[in-house]
């Protein structure tokens, strides 16, 4: 499942984690951001093996969606078929 949150960044460059979306990080967990194109991801250090592969093939294709967003290439659908895809994928 996919959430979603808006936080924002202090003078010092902090950044907080929203408190529902951190339920699986600890105090001083090490965390890994990517940096693609003004996006984003972030993920705990710990959990980086295999998966990292699979991690960076998701961030090229948000990537590649977020392009065909911004050139108006899209599909609308309603909430309930957009789920029903994300399944699919």
């Amino acid at each position: 499942m996919i959430d979603v949150a808006i936080t924002r960044m202090s003078s010092k460059g902090q950044v907080v984690i929203p408190a529902e979306m951190r339920s699986d990080i600890n105090e001083g967990d090490k965390l890994l951001i990517i940096q693609n194109e003004g996006q984003l991801i972030m993920k705990k250090a710990d959990k980086l093996d295999s998966n990292l592969k699979e991690d960076l093939e998701f961030a090229k294709k948000t990537n590649e969606a977020w392009k065909r967003i911004e050139k108006g290439k899209c599909i609308k659908m309603d909430f309930d078929n957009f789920i029903d895809a994300l399944k699919k994928w």
